[in-house]
């Protein structure tokens, strides 16, 4: 060979030996790492729950009568004792004139044939049947004026009107309901259990009530009771939690996701920034060497790999199952390990197998 070639066999060797320093040709990629950590995750179970109100008293007239005036709406906060529905009792009223007349014509009736008795004019069965009636007609007066001093229907207790079914001029029977008031402040969640959780709860246990995401909480409670019986046909068990509700933000018989509190355990803990989603799945890069590559090469040929120098550091994508996010961590349930680092920038870049410098 002639010797004025050497310098350009140099040349293009040293070309060569630099492009195998990568096997895509391009730069290391700079990224930030930091290793794992174990950290407290609270162990939970996320289920649903229907809120009822603990509070909650059937509204009805105890005497029936045309409705005058109704001072309520639905909807609206009404306190204990306030006047709510007012009733025409013009009909009774005139029972209750009747009753009066009644009453005092068998008491007199009463009172004379007691005279006749002792005058031997009467005997004393005659006597005895005109002082019950006597007595009858006197009950029957006491229980009408009863009646008579409820024509005004107030608020047994403080809370919200539910929907009010009636309106001034309608006929209300004595006993027949027309609304509901329900006390929302303290609330009680009706929580369904997947069966196969049962022997995870105990009495005392923290209840979140989340957002419609699920994500944030937005009231919270303690366990206070569990049925020992499984819903057949739901395969659920029911708990349920008192809540407290001072702002007003629930509701009766509003169903909301819970998360049930059942303990802590400490586990490796990895950055939200650090996971990558792809359909359905997790996935994120830990700093690797070329022979932790080997092992897993993915498409990229053996002989392409043994070129790069032994301490070369590449990213290797992990696929990984991951707990709950909590705060800005995930509990990690497989797939890393305590000695791994996981890069947490320039991700976007990252191949698996990509040459990486770290910062």
């Amino acid at each position: 060979m002639p010797k004025p070639l050497w310098p350009v066999l140099a040349a293009l060797g040293l070309l060569t030996l630099s492009g195998c320093g990568s096997p895509s040709g391009r730069p290391p990629q700079k990224v930030k790492a930091a290793p794992l950590a174990r950290e407290v995750f609270v162990q939970s179970i996320d289920t649903v729950s229907t809120l009822e109100a603990t509070d909650e008293i059937e509204l009805a007239a105890q005497a029936g009568g045309r409705i005058q005036r109704v001072l309520v709406q639905s909807g609206q906060p009404v306190q204990a004792g306030q006047l709510l529905l007012v009733l025409d009792q013009t009909q009774l009223k005139a029972d209750v004139s009747a009753l009066k007349a009644q009453s005092k014509s068998d008491q007199l009736a009463y009172e004379r044939f007691a005279g006749l008795v002792k005058e031997g004019a009467a005997t004393a069965l005659q006597r005895d049947e005109f002082e019950a009636k006597a007595i009858g007609s006197s009950q029957a007066l006491r229980a009408k004026l009863a009646d008579l001093s409820y024509k005004d229907v107030r608020a047994p207790i403080a809370g919200v009107i539910s929907d009010l079914s009636v309106k001034a001029g309608d006929v209300l029977q004595a006993g027949s309901p027309f609304s509901r008031i329900i006390r929302n402040e303290a609330l009680q969640a009706r929580i369904d259990v997947p069966a196969a959780q049962a022997n995870r709860l105990a009495s005392g246990q923290l209840v979140q009530l989340l957002d419609g995401k699920g994500q944030r909480p937005i009231a919270k409670g303690r366990v206070t009771m569990i049925d020992p019986n499984i819903n057949p046909s739901s395969q659920t068990l029911l708990a349920k939690a008192k809540v407290d509700n001072p702002n007003g933000m629930l509701r009766d018989g509003q169903r909301l996701r819970t998360r049930l509190i059942i303990g802590a355990e400490r586990q490796l803990a990895v950055p939200f920034e650090a996971v990558t989603r792809q359909f359905g799945q997790s996935f994120v890069f830990v700093v690797g060497s070329p022979a932790e590559w080997k092992k897993d090469p993915g498409k990229t040929p053996l002989s392409r790999i043994e070129r790069l120098p032994a301490d070369s550091k590449v990213a290797l994508q992990r696929s990984v199952r991951l707990g709950p996010l909590q705060g800005d961590r995930y509990p990690v349930l497989s797939g890393l390990s305590a000695t791994d680092r996981v890069i947490l920038s320039n991700r976007s870049g990252l191949r698996h197998g990509s040459l990486i410098q770290l910062k």
